[in-house]
């Protein structure tokens, strides 16, 4: 089977642009205005995936803005970035062919004032209307500090959204301040009775600026910036960004830290399930079914406490491995642990099964067509419910991976319940991963040093919720850019599908069905 780079060189042949390689899966295309195009249509004719897209200011020798296309092919384990050079602040939008591409171009734009020229959505996306008219915060002459915003927002700025006419259509606005603890998102449902047949969902009502925050700090403080990108994705995340860095450094990590890496990755994936399955229990009113999923999920956390001395396994992971081992009767303690949770989690799933009337609420509930995955780069449980077999940890494997009992979950109906089958499944493989490694647990060292080498490289990693991005690029030693994509910020594009026909007393129960992450979309 030919690699995702070598299909490109057969369609373009000798027109071929620059290809530099960054190891064995990452390969970097340089394209010019003329070939730009033809780059794309090779891309495109070899049905790859839009899986990324951000810009660099002043980008190695370059001057100005630089752009970076990152695309995926399914079952290849290799990944393109296209590297374009701008000559000015302008580039033609790619949304009409990759339609994920409209929120990259938007957030691009916020950032860094470059326009798509032909795009069909040109709103701006996480700077809203309060912010200053000329503001773009990821322009190097901005400098992190209190910013004056308007006061008064002219018509003419005000965000606009879709207005459905039509006989007895109308709109029910929720957000974005929600009941309960929730972070704030605004969603607007056109509906005719209780019929959805169209969902607007705006965020960015806390932005915090994480990838500015980066900027400037040495390769070992940003980890701390990495874990706080989504708070039940810490650990993730943190690992996203070490391999990153230990690529471009070009280190080896023990593998004891491996092991430990993983076990913690695993544990992560367990917590952020069963709270998934537990809320939505709770959303079809059955709480003494949801208590079960709760009760498994404290005990869990109290158990990454013992692992790590945080709850959400928070400061542990940094670049080269681990801040610190782990004991040997923590490990044991988990071990024993996981032995008892399975059976009592099983049984959880089957007393939810057996409830027709939370069933029912479940089958036929928020479909997501397989169609949609693709295009809208949707991935994690959220495309595996629907039929589509993709997980970083197997499709660009890292770490250990690649030698543990680890397999893709399906299910083919796309809706709420085969989400909550999905889930289970997994939960119930990561007890397996994590019981094999702890059988071969290593003995030695879990770090080794890394040096502050200048470069550039990505990594992927199979989070929760499905597939995140992580690029990062050091210059003179420290954090000149750092991008970050989390699988949230794909997959909310699938809720705005999956409501459609359904009535508005299901949109909570969809919403948490795929769990998505506020803080881990308004970066």
């Amino acid at each position: 089977m030919r690699s995702f780079i070598e299909e490109i060189r057969a369609q373009m042949a000798e027109h071929m642009p620059p290809v530099v390689p960054k190891g064995a899966s990452e390969s970097y295309i340089s394209a010019d205005d003329e070939s730009f195009h033809a780059v794309l249509a090779a891309v495109s004719g070899a049905r790859a995936v839009l899986i990324g897209l951000f810009a660099a200011q002043d980008f190695e020798e370059k001057r100005g803005f630089t752009l970076f296309y990152i695309f995926e092919k399914r079952e290849c384990p290799d990944i393109v970035i296209v590297e374009r050079a701008l000559k000015g602040a302008e580039a033609a939008s790619i949304a009409d062919l990759f339609p994920a591409a409209s929120w990259f171009e938007r957030e691009t734009r916020d950032g860094f004032g470059i326009e798509f020229t032909g795009a069909f959505d040109r709103r701006r996306l996480f700077l809203h209307e309060t912010y200053p008219e000329d503001f773009h915060p990821l322009l190097k002459s901005f400098k992190n500090q209190p910013i004056v915003t308007r006061q008064s927002v002219p018509p003419e700025s005000e965000y606009r959204f879709r207005v459905l006419d039509g006989e007895g259509v109308y709109e029910i606005p929720v957000g974005p301040v929600h009941a309960g603890i929730i972070e704030p998102g605004h969603f607007r449902f056109s509906v005719i009775g209780e019929t959805i047949f169209n969902l607007e969902i705006r965020m960015f009502y806390k932005h915090r600026g994480i990838e500015k925050l980066a900027e400037g700090k040495s390769v070992a403080d940003a980890v701390a910036v990495a874990e706080t990108i989504s708070g039940d994705e810490s650990v993730t995340n943190a690992v996203g960004y070490s391999m990153a860095v230990e690529k471009i450094a070009g280190a080896s990590v023990p593998e004891r830290a491996w092991q430990l890496r993983t076990i913690f990755m695993e544990m992560e994936r367990i917590y952020s399930h069963l709270g998934d399955m537990a809320g939505m229990v709770v959303d079809v009113a059955y709480p003494a079914g949801a208590a079960r999923f709760f009760k498994l999920r404290e005990e869990v956390f109290r158990q990454n406490q013992a692992l790590s001395g945080s709850r959400f396994l928070k400061g542990v992971v940094c670049p080269g491995g681990l801040r610190k081992d782990v004991s040997a009767p923590a490990i044991e303690a988990l071990d024993r642990y996981l032995v008892s949770f399975l059976p009592e989690f099983e049984r959880a799933v089957e007393i939810i099964h057996a409830s027709t009337s939370v069933v029912d609420r479940f089958e036929t509930t928020g479909v997501i067509e397989p169609r949609l995955i693709g295009p809208l780069n949707i991935t994690g449980p959220a495309a595996r419910a629907s039929g589509t077999a993709i997980d970083i940890r197997l499709d660009h494997p890292y770490g250990i991976y690649p030698r543990l009992p680890l397999s893709k979950r399906t299910a083919t109906s796309g809706d709420v319940l085969a989400r909550f089958d999905v889930k289970a499944a997994e939960i119930v493989d990561s007890v397996g991963i994590i019981r094999s490694v702890l059988g071969g647990i290593k003995a030695g060292t879990v770090r080794c040093p890394v040096e502050a080498m200048d470069g550039y490289g990505l990594a992927l990693v199979e989070a929760p919720r499905g597939q995140n991005l992580h690029w990062v690029y050091v210059r003179d030693g420290v954090i000149e850019r750092y991008k970050v994509r989390t699988a949230s910020f794909c997959n909310w594009q699938a809720i705005r599908h999956a409501v459609l026909g359904n009535i508005v007393p299901d949109f909570p129960l969809i919403n948490k069905s795929l769990n998505l992450s506020y803080a881990g979309t308004d970066l």
